[in-house]
């Protein structure tokens, strides 16, 4: 019998040269066409990150909204957004950072997170850790504790769990390739 991980590996493809020539991209859409699967994936995932004791759940635009959503609700957790510049009304704070492949910001919005609150930063995907550092920084300035990381997914060949590792909370990753 198959383990969770797996089963979700499984369903997770390769898709070379996406979205620019060299890129093996990682797509996890068909992933989300076996409902019983998530089910038992943000059982699995939200059961590790309750440890933590958050108050909150940050996911990046826009995969990480994917699971990040469910995984909030899961853990009976406020879900907060973190999306490309532009995209979020009211007031926000932002920060930029550098790609793999370009340059990008971020934004949360200004009043989204209290300085009291235990933080996890979801996302799809912990490749280089650029952007998943950039979020770290970006909800550290708004005086949030980050206590983990959550990734449904690491490609470790990238080692961007050497760069997130500075930010001195957990890290949590469902699926290594």
């Amino acid at each position: 019998m198959q383990t969770l991980q797996e089963r979700v590996r499984e369903l997770i493809l390769d898709v070379p040269n996406f979205p620019i020539e060299g890129i093996i991209f990682k797509d996890i859409l068909p992933l989300f066409r076996n409902s019983e699967l998530v089910k038992e994936l943000v059982l699995e995932m939200s059961s590790e990150l309750r440890t933590h004791n958050p108050s909150a759940l940050v996911a990046m635009e826009s995969r990480g909204f994917l699971l990040g959503m469910p995984l909030a609700l899961e853990l009976n957790i406020p879900f907060i957004c973190i999306r490309k510049k532009g995209k979020l009304p009211g007031e926000v704070i932002g920060t930029s950072y550098s790609l793999e492949y370009g340059n990008a910001e971020i934004e949360i919005q200004k009043n989204a997170l209290a300085s009291a609150d235990r933080v996890i930063l979801h996302d799809d995907v912990l490749a280089t850790g650029g952007t998943a550092n950039a979020a770290a920084q970006l909800i550290q300035s708004t005086g949030a504790e980050l206590v983990a990381f959550s990734f449904l997914m690491e490609l470790n060949f990238l080692q961007g769990r050497e760069i997130i590792g500075l930010n001195n909370a957990a890290i949590h990753t469902f699926a290594k390739f």
